[in-house]
């Protein structure tokens, strides 16, 4: 699976934006698929996980009840919208298929798209 990710941008802490990951492949729809992010100087961690039905997702503590992921499996795409930003949510963002409890990624990274927050 080959995976674009695309909306970031530059906000102000308290905004909203969408970021979008289209995969390529036959196989996007049986996945789960998940976000990550890595702040400057910091590993990359995880940040929201969906089944490849949509029915059921997980969120790391830190976003919950801000962040929403979610897919369209007809257009192979994968969406995490983002309410409610602080600074510190601030980082490369990128997309994966994952699997097991643990939503391990094994997929091939993309580039990843940049989300500055400005307080």
């Amino acid at each position: 699976v080959r995976l674009v990710e695309s909306g970031g941008g530059s906000v102000q802490a308290g905004d909203s934006m969408r970021l979008s990951c289209a995969a390529s492949g036959q196989s996007f729809i049986t996945y789960s698929m998940a976000w990550f992010r890595q702040a400057p100087g910091k590993e990359r961690e995880f940040v929201a996980a969906i089944t490849w039905t949509g029915g059921t997702t997980y969120y790391t503590d830190s976003v919950r009840g801000r962040f929403t992921i979610s897919r369209d499996n007809a257009k192979n795409t994968v969406y995490l919208q983002m309410n409610r930003l602080k600074p510190e949510d601030t980082a490369v963002y990128y997309c994966n298929a994952v699997r097991g409890s643990t939503w391990r990624p094994f997929g091939s990274w993309g580039q990843g798209t940049q989300v500055t927050v400005s307080s």
